[in-house]
């Protein structure tokens, strides 16, 4: 499928960074395990262990709960507002309030369930190790792996089920973060574009880029200033190299 402009975006700060990391993870998950092969829910389980890892800060459950009721609270204040339409204000409301809800009756830590489950931690453990999950490093593993592709779903859906709470919660946060974007198309001077934040405070930077650029952005920020640097790479070992003209591309800043 040919795009008209390949998207980058650019957290802010670590929080959001969590949440991109997750929503990529889970895509992946949720790609794989729709699948037929072995090696296809191989690579889901892979990344189910992948969520977990990233999904063990202690505080990230609480964190999505409280953005979760900062948003419900904001949102509440447009519901006499004529510009909004009463319609989809009341969707999204009642979609927040389901996983807040669905979320803070989830048990314990996130994923506690998988490390409970000593034979998904075994596979873990030997998965570590490059090769380390060979038919005679994890027989048992192994004969999983020759069972029905409609067996192996179904146990990839039992273990993935309580994990979808936490998908759906940080699904709505990114939703929201980035429809609050602010939109302007610019120009990198020499391959180069620079903006001033005046103070302001943002969670995430898109860009969008034209593929027939041939160009690929780097993105550093702190507080005070954005920079967005234009490489351009080749094929096979060449390095990339700083674009010398001018790149016109879409820029946006979004903060809840």
């Amino acid at each position: 499928m040919r795009f008209p402009v390949i998207l980058y975006e650019y957290p802010f700060n670590e929080r959001i960074r969590t949440l991109l990391r997750l929503e990529d993870l889970f895509d992946r998950l949720v790609y794989f395990a729709t699948r037929e092969h072995p090696y296809d829910h191989h690579a889901a389980l892979v990344t189910l262990f992948e969520i977990l890892e990233v999904a063990s800060r202690a505080d990230l459950k609480s964190d999505l709960l409280q953005e979760l009721e900062r948003q419900r609270q904001v949102l509440g204040g447009f519901r006499n507002s004529p510009a909004v339409s009463s319609d989809a204000l009341d969707a999204i409301l009642a979609d927040i309030e389901l996983v807040s809800r669905q979320l803070n009756e989830s048990p314990g830590k996130t994923g506690q369930y998988l490390r409970d489950n000593e034979w998904l931690m075994s596979i873990r453990s030997r998965l570590i190790i490059p090769g380390g999950a060979c038919e005679f490093d994890l027989p048992s593993y192994y004969a999983w792996q020759q069972r029905s592709g409609e067996e192996r779903r179904t146990d990839l859906e039992q273990w993935l089920l309580p994990l979808m709470p936490l998908r759906h919660s940080l699904a709505i946060v990114l939703k929201l973060l980035r429809e609050s974007a602010s939109r302007a198309q610019v120009v990198a001077v020499s391959g180069s574009y620079q903006q001033m934040l005046t103070g302001r405070t943002y969670q995430m930077l898109q860009a969008r880029v034209d593929p027939d650029l041939g160009v690929v952005p780097e993105i550093s920020a702190n507080k005070y200033m954005l920079w967005v640097r234009f490489s351009q790479t080749g094929s096979g070992e060449l390095k990339p190299k700083t674009v010398d003209g001018e790149v016109p591309f879409e820029i946006a800043l979004c903060n809840l």
